[in-house]
């Protein structure tokens, strides 16, 4: 028979009780404007263009509301079985591994679920590798360039949706790669769609709760720095939202977990039997896993929660 920790409910209480006594609580204060406006753009880094981009403040460009995420009560979670809510559950490892990890992933489902879990906004990069001359110039002066490849490595989680669809499966035979091919075009259009996409290249930069926190059309040569200062305004006002995110939810028991090839997750533990640990994610995703492949860090965690409430 499996058993659940008690511990993490209790633990869970605990924090909402010094929340709701107001410990630590300072008075609000009122961010005064920067000497560059709202935005905190410096004249000489501003758009030139109609085309340029649009960097905003997180939450809908309401100074000081971040972004609400996504979150999925445990309540609102539909199980496969409702009769075993764990017969179904996949191995962390297998969720884990699923990810290409770029540099440019080439699906939007890993690339969202990346941005999630590792807490980094998205960049969405439309372009058109064969026809356009400034998709081709963007290439050389900013994203081949090892200074921005390394920023984005630890800032951004990358995507590229090429309208040069280019199938090369050798398990497909040809009609099979012309059908996968018009299946890939047509996806393409929708996320073209969903997203305003008027022309190439067209870049979209997306919090990790799937806001739209900046959007930049068409490039210039010899403007890559500009670009890539908007991106980093971007992305700075982005981690500032998931700071406030994160914060909260680390007061509801969610904390980051990593396996034994340094995959982290961000998630909450539901429930332990025999070192069996059931996660599950701020998106409401549930995976299990073994004590032993996690890290001695969270092996050493779950030892002193044991520990503390005279568990064997």
């Amino acid at each position: 028979m499996r058993r659940f920790f008690p511990w993490t409910l209790v633990f869970v209480v605990a924090l909402s009780s010094c929340a709701k006594l107001g410990l630590g609580d300072k008075p609000a204060k009122k961010e005064p404007v920067g000497p560059f406006g709202p935005t905190g753009i410096p004249p000489q880094l501003r758009s030139k263009n109609a085309d340029s981009g649009t960097p905003v403040v997180a939450g809908g460009n309401v100074p000081g509301k971040p972004p609400a995420l996504n979150i999925t009560p445990e309540e609102d979670i539909v199980y496969t079985n409702p009769d075993d809510p764990d017969a179904a559950i996949p191995e962390l490892s297998t969720l884990l591994s699923s990810a290409k990890r770029g540099p440019w992933e080439d699906s939007e489902t890993i690339a969202k679920l990346r941005s999630v879990r590792e807490g980094k906004p998205l960049l969405i990069w439309f372009t058109d590798s064969a026809s356009s001359p400034m998709c081709k110039a963007l290439t050389q002066e900013l994203f081949s360039t090892n200074d921005f490849g390394n920023w984005a490595s630890e800032k951004l989680v990358r995507l590229r949706i090429d309208a040069t669809v280019k199938i090369s499966d050798p398990d497909l035979d040809l009609g099979s790669s012309e059908d996968r091919r018009v299946t890939v075009n047509n996806y393409n259009a929708a996320l073209k769609k969903r997203y305003k996409v008027m022309g190439y290249p067209s870049l979209v930069l997306l919090s990790p709760s799937g806001e739209v926190i900046g959007r930049y059309r068409g490039y210039k040569r010899g403007e890559a720095d500009f670009l890539w200062g908007q991106m980093k305004h971007a992305e700075a006002v982005s981690a500032e939202s998931y700071k406030g995110w994160r914060a909260g939810l680390e007061k509801k028991g969610y904390r980051e977990w990593q396996d034994r090839k340094e995959r982290k997750i961000f998630a909450k533990l539901t429930s332990y039997s025999k070192g069996s640990l059931t996660f599950i994610e701020p998106d409401g995703t549930r995976s299990r896993t073994r004590e032993e492949t996690l890290s001695d860090k969270d092996r050493a965690w779950i030892a002193e929660q044991k520990k503390l409430r005279n568990l064997q």
